[in-house]
């Protein structure tokens, strides 16, 4: 009994240190949360004006420019993918996972072949676990990116939408993330950056202002050559913020989560341990009383 004892007290030592882990995780990851919701907010509203700015070039214009101009037969298709480089948040990666993994067979049933480009550690693993070719990863900036990073991840992207299929172009850019909605909401999604749907900006500005008629000097296909780069930098970063946020939240809601389910693990073995502590005290009340009860009866006989 006395064995039963010291495993059961064990175990509770070591979930409360585990508890002391996932409750400090917990508060980090609520902290850094407040900051990545302010970048996002920051972020926005620059993104949403680069967005109207390449809108009102590409709609006040006849250029046909590569970035803007629809493919007549598309047959590749680049997909970014963003993912965490640490573990311990929920199903915050395989979501995000599963929604590029649809997205690429759908890009398939239409008969493209797919690129794939990954940011983060868990995508890198599990496309390289299953043996599957990635055009290109970044890793090490998922939970506090940066413009720079944003920037490194965009020029092979961009360069790739520039070049003919026939050199290894493609014909179209994706991107899957995690969409921060609020603390205890993250809804994977993905979006087609490339070639950019004049409607869909229009959509997303959501003004529905009339824009008016430009004159471009040099010329808007040169307008177009500097703008461009900048919207798909601009639209990464406010995915990788967009992704930090949700990473955090989703981090939060799972180190509460063991925390609490830790709390009512030590609850249940602290009763089994009681349990065996009264077991023993009660095995231990009856020796002594059958041992008394022994000696009495010895002590009795010999009296006689």
């Amino acid at each position: 009994m006395g064995a039963q004892l010291r495993v059961y007290k064990r175990r509770i030592r070591s979930v409360t240190a585990t508890k002391k882990i996932t409750k400090a995780m917990e508060m980090i990851a609520a902290s850094r949360i407040v900051k990545a919701q302010r970048q996002v907010a920051a972020s926005t509203p620059y993104a949403t004006e680069l967005t109207r700015a390449v809108t009102a070039v590409a709609t006040g214009s006849t250029t046909k420019h590569p970035l803007t101009t629809e493919a007549d037969a598309p047959a590749r298709a680049a997909i970014l993918l963003i993912t965490s480089d640490r573990g311990l948040a929920g199903g915050y990666s395989s979501n995000a996972i599963k929604a590029a993994e649809r997205l690429t067979e759908r890009l398939r049933g239409e008969g493209k072949e797919v690129v794939t480009y990954v940011i983060g550690r868990k995508g890198v693993a599990y496309y390289g676990f299953r043996e599957r070719k990635i055009a290109d990863s970044w890793t090490g900036f998922t939970d506090s990116p940066t413009y720079a990073d944003a920037k490194r991840a965009a020029a092979p992207l961009i360069e790739a939408v520039t070049q003919e299929t026939a050199e290894g172009g493609v014909d179209e850019l994706h991107i899957v993330f995690t969409e921060f909605v609020s603390m205890m909401t993250q809804n994977p999604v993905e979006s087609r950056m490339l070639p950019l749907s004049l409607d869909a900006a229009k959509e997303e500005d959501g003004k529905g202002e009339i824009l008016p008629l430009f004159d471009f000097e040099p010329s808007a296909e040169d307008v177009l050559d500097a703008l461009l780069p900048r919207y798909v930098e601009s639209r990464i970063y406010n995915a990788l913020l967009q992704a930090a946020a949700s990473e955090h939240a989703a981090r939060r809601r799972a180190m509460k989560s063991a925390t609490d389910n830790a709390g009512d693990l030590i609850k249940s073995l602290s009763r089994l341990a009681n349990a065996a502590r009264q077991a023993e005290i009660t095995q231990e009340i009856s020796e002594i009383v059958g041992g008394a009860s022994a000696l009495a009866d010895a002590t009795a006989g010999s009296d006689k």
